[in-house]
Formats: C-alpha cells, structure tokens, sequence
C-alpha cells in the first residue's frame, strides 16, 4: 500500500512505479513463454515416443496373427493330404 499512497501525492512516482510492475510483467511473460515452449516439446517427445510404441505393438500382434494363421493353413493342409491318402 506505500506504493499507492507515493503514487497519489506523485506523478513522477506513478509512472516510475507502473514502469517497474510493466517490466516485472513482461519478464513473467518471457519466463512463462519459455517455460509453455519446454512443455511444447515435452508433449511432441512424449507423442512421438507413444506413436513408435503403439505401431511396434501392431507389428508385434500382425507378425503373431500371421504366424498362427499360417500354422493353422499348414495343418489344414497336412489334414487333407493324410485324409486324402487314406
């Protein structure tokens, strides 16, 4: 409350006092656009890191669904060769 009452009994005072709070603010505002920039990158990281992990997953589950799909051809085959032998 000092600041106010200076401030009312000088003009010089006011605008010297405004000029530090604008200054103080706009550092506040650097500060925190730096800070938004970091958590910008973070969150590409972090998206990026979850893009490669789901895709590996599918890779992983269509590698495996091949797999049996092929063994199951396999044995379907050999079943109907041994049925048709017989």
């Amino acid at each position: 409350m000092a600041g106010t009452d200076i401030e009312k009994k000088s003009l010089e005072a006011h605008v010297e006092l405004c000029a530090e709070r604008y200054n103080s603010l706009e550092e506040k505002l650097t500060n925190l656009e730096v800070r938004m920039d970091k958590v910008e990158t973070h969150l590409v990281d972090i998206k990026t890191a979850l893009s490669n992990q789901d895709s590996s997953q599918y890779r992983t589950l269509i590698t495996i669904g091949t797999t049996i799909i092929g063994v199951l051809i396999t044995g379907l085959i050999t079943l109907g060769v041994h049925i048709a032998t017989k």
